[in-house]
């Protein structure tokens, strides 16, 4: 590879850890051709799987100024640049390897933060973005639900407590004309 290839590169991985949110390096050995074009297929548009030379991930990581993936980057490495949702990239990945065994996750970035692979595999076992948004919904709109009941009791207990007071003088008021019209 030429220099100029190699300052390229190094641009360019640069820029990807940059752009994404997560990035998990795993080591590919024993996977196929075909098993790495399903496992991109598997990440969807949340993620692009590289492989990639650790030398100049590692002078990249540098220029990006990313640390803690210099101990991850040994042996054959690929990378899966997270741009979207890093819980269903954890996911895919845990998936993958599952049925493919060949596939290693050997850790990772968060949020700028290293992550070890059992971490990474708890990031797995999380519920998706949506299905904690929808959960956090529905619990706040519970929440609002009994503040409305508990702000709404109180009128309607002064509602009763009024309109029973006004039968009773009705009730009242009633019964004083009949006892006046029966003396008289």
């Amino acid at each position: 590879m030429a220099r100029a290839e190699k300052a390229a590169a190094v641009a360019e991985l640069a820029e990807e850890f940059r752009s994404s949110s997560a990035v998990v390096l795993t080591e590919y050995r024993g996977l196929s051709v075909k098993e790495m074009t399903e496992l991109r297929r598997s990440l969807g548009g949340d993620a692009s799987y590289t492989v990639v030379k650790n030398t100049l991930t590692k002078l990249a990581a540098k220029e990006a100024g990313v640390d803690g993936i210099e101990d991850y980057l040994e042996g054959p490495s690929a990378i899966a640049f997270v741009k979207g949702d890093p819980v269903a990239v954890a996911k895919g990945l845990r998936d993958f390897a599952k049925s493919h065994p060949a596939l290693d996750v050997k850790g990772g970035l968060f949020d700028g933060s290293p992550v070890t692979p059992d971490e990474i595999k708890r990031l797995a076992d999380l519920e998706s973005r949506e299905v904690l948004l929808a959960r956090l919904a529905g619990a706040l709109k519970a929440s609002t639900q009994n503040a409305a009941s508990l702000f709404a009791a109180p009128l309607s207990q002064t509602a009763r407590v009024v309109d029973a007071l006004r039968q009773k003088v009705e009730e009242g008021g009633d019964a004083s004309a009949k006892e006046s019209n029966d003396e008289g």
